[in-house]
């Protein structure tokens, strides 16, 4: 353990010759009477070296604490910052597979999508699925101009509320990110 530069170690009793009994260059008072402090006077030397001590620890204890506070801000910004990478890294991944289901979706659309090709396809909907990929759009649910883009609109008097009549292409999303709005026919109310 470091000690302050100003202590220099513990007060030590004064030194007394064997089969005196006063302390060597003391006045003639027995320990008992030297030790004593009036009051109102000041502290005794190893009092003082005490305090300082004390102080000294408090201030390192406080160091100390606030040592490990921006240690524990460190890890978790690491650790945010790992995955926010990890999800930047999935999204553009998913974002390059994109054209891949879109020229699923237009095969199965046309009926070439059959047997062991259909297990392909089933497969690999679920993976990426898995990796947190969402369809966007459905027929029959509300417009919302967040995640669809309106490439036609069409008044019925069927609706109450602007609706998905039809997608045209599918959009996508990664947990909160949007990675392509889907392309729809919108049904608005009539008036």
């Amino acid at each position: 353990m470091n000690r302050p530069p100003h202590v220099h170690g513990f007060p030590r009793p004064p030194l007394a010759l064997v089969g005196h009994d006063h302390p060597v260059g003391g006045s003639g008072a027995s320990p008992a009477d030297r030790d004593t402090t009036p009051p109102g006077s000041s502290p005794a030397p190893g009092d003082a070296t005490d305090a300082a001590l004390r102080a000294e620890l408090r201030e390192r204890t406080a160091d100390l604490q606030r040592l490990k506070a921006e240690y524990d801000n460190y890890r978790k910004r690491v650790r945010r910052d790992r995955q926010a990478v990890a999800e930047i890294a999935v999204s553009n991944v998913l974002s390059r597979l994109l054209p891949v289901l879109d020229a699923l979706a237009e095969a199965t659309a046309q009926g070439e999508v059959t047997d062991g090709f259909a297990r392909v396809a089933r497969a690999l909907e679920t993976e990426l699925a898995s990796l947190g990929l969402q369809g966007v759009a459905a027929p029959g649910a509300p417009f919302d101009p967040t995640l669809h883009e309106a490439v036609t609109c069409t008044h019925t008097d069927r609706v109450t509320c602007p609706t998905c009549s039809a997608v045209l292409r599918q959009g996508y999303r990664v947990g909160g990110q949007l990675l392509r709005p889907a392309e729809v026919v919108v049904a608005a109310p009539d008036g």
